[in-house]
């Protein structure tokens, strides 16, 4: 009998290996950071706009809900565009550590998620009007490189299986990479930076020189505000001067490169370039701002003194013809803005091309080189920053871009006070604030404690109709919790109404009160 042969043994296949998530969230990270640092390298090269990240932040703001931008406007007044930038960069982050888990086991997953991203980022740049088409260098060779970075890492941490037993590479191997793809990433955003800075805004304001009206703006009288009562200055400095619009990022424009185009339904079309509005007489005036998002009490105004050219003076060069309706303005960023045509070619109104703002160049963030500003009416329908375009149409010609989001064509400034420090001590209660009703001016100021009689207020010295009026007031009260209610009348003989009314369509309207504990 022969013996029974033993059957060879069975060899198992090797376990098929995966990554950790940490180790693979740091690949999707690294992949990320990649993308970011190398899209900001070349937009520092074609134009800041070029930027992925830059352009897919602007189009989720000219994308948004109408609902949403309301309440990011009226929720986070100034902070908008941080909170975006976080936001952003949240959702980011979580993308990339979806590409991460993902592909725990093999590319493919993770390579599809960043693909996507960088697809995103093409697309945003493509449909941008303000660039060219040599931009998209900045987000195609930044999807690339992410790709690479994603591909080049995880086959590094998880290398094809050997025949023999072996060991990939540790935790800190892949992580001591992936930091090094980062810092290097960092480093291509920063020369981004520096490349985009050189002959930035900021060196051409710096060269512009002192700005000398030829019609300066009289003395402020010495009781223009009452700080010491608790009002705020006159005059709001240029860093503390509100900033509402959709640029995620500040626009950099040279005087050398800015020009202003004037055309439409005109008699000629003209243009004039930075040096052409400096050789012009310049004029200096005090105008209170307004947002439209400004809730009743909200601080959603400031005053500055703008130096600039009449408006009316270079669109008579242009000579606007009768049947226009609206002045289309646009920006260097492609923000458009809807003004009356009326207003603007209106003498009296005082509209001005602003190259200037309280003793200084405009500052970049409010508009350098140029701006419009027109008293008396909100900023969306006139106070265009970065300007470069006046187009003159019909208003069914051409919709702006909060006209498409269901704002009024028509929005003058609406009569409006506000209480800024109410104090009640030793049976006295002492309040102050700011009141506005501009290109009409503010006549009287009213107090009153709970459901008492209204009582007047002092008032600061008018400036001009134009700007904000200060007021302050002592009055009796008793301990205990009260309501202390303001309101005011302009010019016209017309008093603020009591109904509340939301910021959308044209402006919010309403008594402001506040809440005071005397003891």
């Amino acid at each position: 009998m022969s013996a029974l042969k033993e059957a060879p043994p069975v060899v198992k296949p090797p376990e098929p290996r995966r990554l950790s998530l940490p180790v693979a969230s740091l690949i999707g990270l690294a992949a990320l950071v990649t993308a970011l640092g190398v899209g900001h390298l070349i937009a520092g090269f074609v134009g800041y706009n070029a930027s992925p990240f830059v352009a897919v932040a602007d189009f989720v703001i000219a994308h948004s809900p109408h609902a949403v931008v309301v309440w990011a406007e009226q929720t986070l007044g100034t902070a908008d565009k941080t909170v975006l930038k976080v936001g952003l960069a949240v959702v980011l982050v979580l993308f990339a550590v979806l590409a991460g888990a993902v592909s725990r086991r093999t590319p493919r997953g993770g390579q599809i998620v960043v693909v996507v991203l960088g697809i995103a980022g093409v697309a945003a740049v493509y449909q941008r009007t303000d660039v060219g088409q040599l931009a998209l260098l900045a987000p195609v060779v930044a999807l690339v490189a992410s790709v690479l970075v994603f591909t080049w890492l995880h086959h590094y941490a998880l290398p094809a299986p050997p025949v023999g037993p072996a060991d990939g590479p540790t935790r800190r191997q892949v992580l001591t990479r992936g930091l090094g793809v980062a810092a290097g990433a960092g480093v291509a955003a920063v020369a981004g930076q520096a490349i985009s800075s050189t002959g930035s805004a900021d060196q051409s304001r710096a060269a512009v020189g002192p700005l000398v009206a030829a019609r300066k703006a009289p003395p402020l009288p010495p009781d223009a505000d009452f700080q010491k009562l608790g009002s705020p200055p006159f005059i709001t400095p240029n860093a503390d001067f509100y900033r509402i619009d959709t640029a995620f990022v500040v626009p950099q424009v040279r005087t050398d490169d800015w020009s202003l185009k004037i055309h439409g339904m005109v008699d000629r079309e003209v243009s004039f370039s930075y040096a052409d509005i400096r050789s012009r007489p310049l004029v200096e005036r005090e105008v209170t701002l307004t947002c439209v998002s400004n809730e009743v009490g909200g601080d959603l105004i400031s005053t500055a003194k703008f130096i600039g050219v009449d408006l009316v003076d270079l669109l008579d060069a242009a000579g606007v013809q009768p049947a226009a309706e609206q002045m289309y303005a646009t920006s260097v960023d492609g923000f458009t803005c809807s003004t009356p045509a009326s207003v603007a070619l209106d003498p009296a109104r005082g509209a001005m091309l602003a190259i200037g703002m309280n003793g200084e160049p405009l500052p970049v963030e409010h508009g350098f080189p140029a701006r419009i500003v027109i008293p008396g009416l909100y900023g969306y329908v006139s106070a265009t920053k970065w300007v470069t375009d006046l187009e003159f149409a019909r208003w069914d010609a051409r919709q702006s871009y909060w006209l498409q989001r269901g704002w009024a064509e028509q929005a003058p400034i609406k009569t409006e006070s506000r209480i800024d420090t109410a104090t009640a001590t030793g049976g006295k209660l002492r309040v102050a604030g700011t009141a506005w009703a501009q290109h009409i001016g503010i006549a009287k100021v009213e107090v009153r404690v709970d459901q008492g009689s209204w009582q007047p207020a002092v008032l600061s010295t008018e400036v001009n109709k134009d700007t904000w009026r200060m007021w302050w007031t002592q009055l009796p009260i008793s301990a205990g919790s009260h309501t202390v209610t303001v309101r005011a009348t302009d010019q016209s003989g017309y008093t603020q109404t009591e109904e509340a009314a939301e910021p959308v369509p044209n402006g919010a309207s309403g008594w402001h009160s506040v809440v005071v504990n005397a003891s």
